[in-house]
């Protein structure tokens, strides 16, 4: 199946603009970019980036000094447009005393392993797999982070449904340079063509030879 992600690879252009991770590391590095995946936990990047641009405004560059001076209640407001903000409101605040206490050193983090580092991530709080493996990445580990497009794409194409048993296959499938780049351009392609609802096998670089392929009187995609 490596010829599916080869396929979807050339067929992509990627909008940078629509995606929060990588505006957030561009913006403010390691805690802005926390920050930003624990925003799109469970929304879409759109409404992520809303909530965002929100605190970013207030604070001018989003700092965990800058996280633990707003009142809990001013920074529920700020990131509302994220949805479920009371909840991401205290997982901030407790992520911001990680960081200003020292106990998130980014160089440190950088230099230990992949499978230290993400167990350390892990045990911070609002952290899962998914969050860690978006910070690994940008740090330069070889993660491969799956959200819930690249977890829908990957069930349609017979590759698994566990989040580890998804992100390792990629990561024995891609070449590690190319990590960050396949793992947007999935995330733009679980938008735009592989979608939840309405897939458009029509327009599938993979097409029929994906075993979900959906074609005229064949049964819906899943």
């Amino acid at each position: 199946m490596f010829e599916f992600v080869e396929a979807v690879e050339k067929s992509v252009e990627l909008r940078l603009e629509e995606f929060i991770a990588p505006i957030a590391w561009r913006e403010g590095g390691l805690f802005e970019l926390v920050v930003a995946v624990v925003l799109s936990q469970n929304t879409s990047d759109r409404n992520a980036i809303r909530a965002y641009r929100r605190l970013r405004e207030r604070l001018g560059s989003i700092s965990p000094e800058g996280v633990l001076e707003l009142s809990l209640e001013e920074l529920e407001e700020l990131i509302k447009p994220a949805g479920m903000y009371k909840n991401r409101a205290r997982v901030l605040k407790a992520l911001a005393e990680a960081f200003r206490d020292g106990v998130v050193n980014p160089q440190r983090l950088a230099e230990m392993d992949y499978e230290e580092a993400r167990r350390f991530l892990i045990s911070l709080p609002g952290v899962g797999k998914k969050t860690a493996d978006v910070v690994l990445l940008y740090l330069g580990h070889p993660a491969f982070p799956v959200d819930t497009h690249i977890a829908r794409i990957a069930r349609r194409w017979g590759v698994g449904e566990r989040y580890d048993e998804v992100s390792n296959w990629f990561r024995k499938v891609v070449p590690p340079h190319k990590y960050l780049e396949v793992h947007l351009k999935l995330i733009q392609f679980g938008r735009d063509v592989c979608r939840a609802r309405g897939p458009r096998c029509d327009v599938c670089p993979v097409g029929a030879r994906c075993p979900s392929y959906k074609s005229a009187g064949r049964s819906p995609v899943t």
